[in-house]
């Protein structure tokens, strides 16, 4: 009950114009304007003697999609479902951001998408990422890539990698490369397979631990699957056929209930 008093509170708070704690709205609808209060701390010097003395630093907060730093804490810029990530082993710090139902996505920084060649100009390639602008991808941005060396992309192809640069001041930049000039699973993806776009909400809900989906259709069949967080999809089976109901009940499990999904399974199974 107090739980349930505290969140009623908070929104009563943010709909007289005033902030709101944001522990207390953690799960609760919010609206871009509401003005989201953070915990108080020590200032910087206190904190330095604190650390001098042998205690743990703070854990560092991260302003998610949706939110934007201000004066007061973080003001929200999107409708949705405020959500909050505890940082490991701290107390404070982790992650909040705004769990919302959108169409088009916004590139953010780090994020693996699945990207489309659309151009080669001069040392650098254009791809479509589905954003409200194309995104940017040097050569150098491959592994073991030179000036010599430089991989064989061709306007068309498919590319998967992670944003570099992802700000609305900027061109987005894309890199196939990790923090330690590694692969990592990123670059051009094979010519076979068959490519769709689904919801942002069902990539999240795919690329959850351990999706039940995910094992569950890798239990009718062994398949490729490479999953974009701009929705885009990628799926590579032993057999065509194989691959188009793999992509059929991918688009159709955002509607389906889990007993829904299990019955259809099985009855591919059967056959």
């Amino acid at each position: 009950m107090r739980g349930s008093r505290r969140r009623v509170g908070a929104c009563a708070a943010m709909a007289a114009g005033r902030g709101a704690e944001a522990e207390a709205c953690v799960g609760q609808v919010v609206l871009p304007g509401d003005v989201l209060l953070l915990p108080a701390h020590p200032d910087e010097d206190a904190e330095r003697l604190r650390l001098g003395a042998g205690a743990a630093p703070r854990g560092r907060l991260l302003c998610g999609p949706g939110l934007r730093r201000c004066t007061a804490g973080l003001l929200v810029t999107k409708c949705g479902l405020l959500r909050h990530r505890q940082a490991g082993g701290s107390a404070a710090g982790g992650a909040y951001w705004v769990d919302s139902q959108q169409k088009r996505y916004v590139p953010v920084k780090g994020d693996h998408v699945i990207g489309i060649v659309t151009a080669k100009a001069g040392d650098v390639f254009k791809l479509d990422v589905g954003g409200s602008e194309q995104a940017s991808l040097s050569y150098l941005a491959f592994e073991g890539a030179t000036k010599r060396n430089r991989p064989n992309v061709q306007v068309g192809d498919l590319i998967y990698g992670q944003f570099l640069v992802a700000n609305k001041d900027m061109e987005p930049e894309m890199v196939c490369i990790d923090s330690s000039g590694r692969s990592s699973g990123m670059g051009i993806i094979g010519q076979d397979g068959f490519l769709f776009k689904v919801s942002l909400g069902l990539i999240r809900k795919l690329l959850a631990p351990k999706c039940e989906i995910i094992q569950e259709l890798s239990q009718l069949y062994p398949f490729e699957l490479v999953l974009g967080m701009n929705g885009r999809i990628w799926v590579k089976a032993k057999t065509v056929q194989q691959t188009l109901i793999i992509v059929n009940i991918l688009e159709a499990c955002e509607y389906m209930t889990a007993e829904q999904r299990k019955q259809a399974l099985a009855k591919l199974s059967g056959n």
